[in-house]
């Protein structure tokens, strides 16, 4: 079975001494394949983000082979207690829903929000009564290949543990999952330590949303720290104290033979991406698998 994983950094890396719409461009040189725009400062991005320099992005990128995704802004919370927020919280996605049509992104990565002081099903139902209406005002913009992508998240008082995250992909349209390993890891105190432990998650997926969700299934990797509130702070593939291990993680993407997108969340960005990319194509030189 051919298997496709792509590979690039969470934003621009600082180190890029170039303008961002050349980002691609630097990342095909380093064999990367893959770019996860960072909208997560922006308080609504469609205003930021110029329409003429997103297009100059997305065709360096169709140019490149690199595939694009973007990253909502922080500051929505779709939990909340406070109506005013959940209206400005639906208005960021559907902003940048809007800059990721011009970047030609096909998913929309966001964090889904908190607690509380709400019970975890109560905030759970607010984050998907929410983005059922914007899956609604999606519908009315004509709106059809770009999915609301709500991320497993790595501390305990964050909706987004991956049953949450599977309810929310069956419940509203217009949604595929973003799996965070290491949030995974994190918030499950140290879930992942054999392929097996990676297997499981990816046949959950699959039982419980279909193999559709799992074929092309966009994802996010760090090694992290953690604690008994769940994530601390992220550390580069060096820091091998930390986990979750990442060759597990690749054996167990070439042993399911799916196609996904890995981001790399590690401090050193793309330098990671890199290596990640060397490890899985090592295993797959070593398992006889075909990418």
């Amino acid at each position: 079975m051919m298997v496709r994983v792509r590979f690039g950094p969470a934003g621009k890396p600082p180190w890029f001494k170039c303008k961002m719409h050349e980002v691609p461009i630097l990342l095909r040189e380093e064999g990367l394949d893959a770019f996860e725009f960072q909208a997560v400062r922006m308080g609504m991005p469609e205003k930021v983000v110029k329409i003429e320099d997103a297009r100059l992005l997305a065709k360096n990128a169709a140019e490149n082979d690199v595939l694009i995704s973007i990253h909502a802004p922080y500051f929505i919370n779709f939990s909340s207690e406070k109506e005013s927020t959940i209206k400005m919280s639906k208005l960021r996605l559907l902003s940048t829903i809007k800059v990721a049509q011009w970047l030609n992104a096909k998913i929309v990565v966001f964090h889904p929000g908190y607690y509380g002081k709400l019970s975890k099903e109560d905030a759970l139902r607010k984050v998907i009564n929410s983005l059922k209406e914007v899956a609604e005002k999606m519908h009315e913009l004509g709106i059809k290949d770009i999915y609301m992508g709500p991320e497993t998240m790595g501390k305990l008082s964050q909706v987004g543990s991956l049953d949450e995250i599977i309810k929310m992909c069956q419940e509203i349209e217009f949604t595929r999952p973003t799996i965070d390993w290491a949030h995974i890891h994190a918030r499950e105190q140290g879930l992942f330590k054999t392929v097996g432990d990676y297997l499981k998650v990816i046949d959950k997926i699959e039982k419980e949303l279909g193999s559709e969700y799992v074929k092309n299934l966009h994802c996010h990797f760090t090694f992290v720290e953690y604690g008994e509130k769940g994530e601390i702070r992220h550390h580069t593939l060096e820091e091998e104290e930390f986990g979750p291990p990442f060759d597990k993680l690749a054996e167990a993407i070439l042993e399911a033979g799916i196609n996904c997108t890995i981001i790399s969340e590690s401090p050193i960005l793309d330098r990671d991406a890199v290596k990640m990319k060397e490890i899985l194509e090592s295993l797959q030189e070593k398992l006889g698998k075909n990418m």
